[in-house]
């Protein structure tokens, strides 16, 4: 398990508020707050992928709290279960199988957990989604397969409740949705629901970088894993 893991955690994470049209989904304002958990956390857990120890713990350990006293809060389970997920690659890599295998099971486990519980909310199915496309790219063949499964499903699961009013996010959500699900797509052999959706990408946001690669892989038949998603905020409106 990579820190590109955490790289796309952390992407889609960073555009939650963005990825739900309006009119879907409305909220009470209790309710809209509960949606945004992830500012409570999201510095501290992004920090962490700069190697700052004790902001992932601080992360780590609000999640924890918030679980205590709502154990059943989807997105303190989806950021804690992902958590629980980065913390098991590292334990494999140290050698400690039985460890990693254990933070493994429990994070894809609160993961799920939390996209049962809200299963239409960006705000657990994006996350979940984005670590499961990236994780699945680094793991041993045995475990791709699940993985993309749950990637697959969280991201064309937003796709569809979104398809007909994607003009109304902003480039970055709308790129990284289509292009992340296009690329589930296509390494689950679904050659030609991939196909569709870059051919969209070109046709709605061809000046943009996301534009630019969906074309270069239709040219191609094929594009690098690091140019599929995951364009940094930064650069995604060029």
């Amino acid at each position: 398990m990579k820190k590109s893991l955490w790289l796309a955690f952390a992407a889609g994470s960073f555009a939650l508020g963005l990825l739900t049209a309006p009119g879907r989904g409305q909220e009470t304002s209790q309710q809209a707050k509960a949606v945004r958990f992830d500012h409570i956390v999201r510095n501290d857990f992004f920090a962490g992928l700069s190697g700052d120890k004790e902001a992932f713990v601080r992360a780590m350990r609000a999640s924890e709290e918030t679980l205590k006293s709502d154990p059943k809060n989807a997105e303190a389970l989806v950021w804690h279960g992902a958590g629980l997920f980065s913390q098991s690659g590292q334990a494999f890599q140290s050698g400690d199988l039985q460890k990693g295998q254990e933070m493994w099971t429990q994070g894809i486990a609160e993961m799920d957990e939390a996209v049962r519980l809200r299963p239409d909310r960006p705000a657990t199915r994006i996350p979940r989604g984005s670590a499961m496309l990236t994780a699945s790219r680094f793991v041993p063949q045995e475990r791709k397969a699940a993985l993309l499964e749950r990637a697959v499903a969280d991201f064309s699961h937003m796709y569809e409740l979104q398809k007909d009013s994607l003009d109304k996010l902003g480039t970055h959500p709308r790129g990284e949705l289509l292009m992340g699900l296009a690329d589930g797509y296509d390494r689950s052999g679904e050659k030609e629901k991939a196909k569709a959706l870059l051919t969209r990408v070109v046709n709605e946001m061809g000046p943009t970088v996301y534009g630019q690669r969906a074309q270069k892989w239709l040219e191609t038949g094929d594009l690098p894993v690091m140019q599929r998603n995951c364009i940094g905020c930064h650069t995604a409106g060029h």
